[in-house]
């Protein structure tokens, strides 16, 4: 046991950098800088470096947003850099497919598949997950958006992921919209039900992303995803080089603070980064329970039709769209412009 009562189990932690951070820069991660950051990471200690498109295999879109490098180049990249952090890709159903997205990177030599739905959709993951397990893959389950499904009702839906064959579920606070005693209780429900590694993966909209992933720890997470800087979509995600020597002093981790540190010096050196502070957009964001990628869209559609940014995340939210919806933005702000 460590000074806060926790077991001292180790946490391992998912570098979410090269994956979830390219939201960040609106998708356009080169492969040279995909490399260039999978050498400088993979003597820190950090166990899963996660890298692709922000929505995932197969989602470098006119819709969504397009990739500077396909999934190919980006994956070649990495493997090619990595010999101690496992490689892993983040998957979902209607966006990835086996043949055109999964079965390339299983080729590559992409070590874990992380497959994702809506917290309410699993059953739309089995498929995925059985295929890649039968290939002998690591398949974690990941059930997005958890902040609208009740303990109870995550806990069957993971369930369902792991009758597929996943391996561990984590847990997806992709609004940012859970405070510190709602991700207890989601934890906690998994951790005593399931018998697998439960993971959690926050977003900072309400500022609070260090803090959930601390109680998640506290309450039996043994998985974090976090990104250097705190890259990510919306208000972006917990920063890795605030996480490592918080679990350092809890004796939960081996990765290398200093090590970290020195990858992050120099991510930031090349990427542009925005401010530290949730933005105001990524506050209401998570305050409607958005999907923080959606930020950018919803800007973009508020500019275009000439009304209120805020107004119309309010109004998103009444309808309660997932990930992929972002048509629904436009059809939104061009109902506010017409009441207007």
């Amino acid at each position: 046991m460590n000074n806060l009562g926790i077991p001292a189990q180790q946490v391992l932690l998912s570098d979410s950098t090269l994956r979830d951070g390219s939201h960040a820069i609106k998708h356009k991660l080169s492969k040279e800088f995909v490399a260039d950051y999978c050498r400088r990471v993979d003597s820190t200690g950090i166990s899963w470096v996660e890298v692709g498109h922000g929505n995932g295999l197969g989602a470098s879109s006119n819709h969504i947003g397009i990739s500077l490098d396909d999934d190919r180049a980006l994956l070649e990249a990495a493997r090619g850099a990595l010999s101690f952090a496992k490689l892993s890709v983040h998957v979902m159903p209607g966006t990835s497919t086996f043949e055109r997205d999964i079965k390339p990177a299983i080729e590559i030599g992409v070590d874990v598949f992380r497959v994702g739905a809506h917290v309410s959709e699993a059953d739309t993951t089995s498929s995925h997950i059985e295929r890649i397990t039968n290939t002998g893959k690591e398949a974690v389950g990941v059930l997005m958006m958890v902040h609208r499904a009740t303990p109870e009702a995550t806990a069957i839906q993971a369930k369902a992921m792991l009758q597929s064959g996943a391996t561990a579920i984590m847990l997806m606070d992709s609004a940012g919209a859970l405070r510190m005693d709602q991700v207890r209780d989601r934890v906690r429900v998994l951790v005593n039900e399931l018998g697998v590694p439960v993971g959690f993966h926050a977003h900072n909209n309400l500022g609070l992303a260090v803090a959930n992933s601390l109680v998640a720890v506290e309450e039996g997470a043994t998985i974090l995803d976090g990104c250097a800087g705190g890259f990510g979509a919306g208000a972006g995600n917990a920063p890795l080089e605030v996480l490592i020597p918080l679990l350092e002093e809890l004796e939960l981790t081996r990765a290398q603070v200093d090590g970290y540190f020195d990858v992050v010096d120099w991510a930031l050196s090349k990427l542009e980064k925005a401010s530290g502070s949730p933005s105001t957009g990524s506050i209401a964001t998570g305050l409607a329970g958005l999907f923080s990628g959606f930020l950018l869209p919803v800007r973009n559609a508020a500019l275009e039709q000439g009304i209120n940014e805020y107004q119309l995340i309010r109004e998103l939210g009444k309808h309660l769209p997932v990930a992929g919806q972002e048509d629904l933005i436009i059809e939104i702000a061009e109902y506010l412009r017409r009441r207007r």
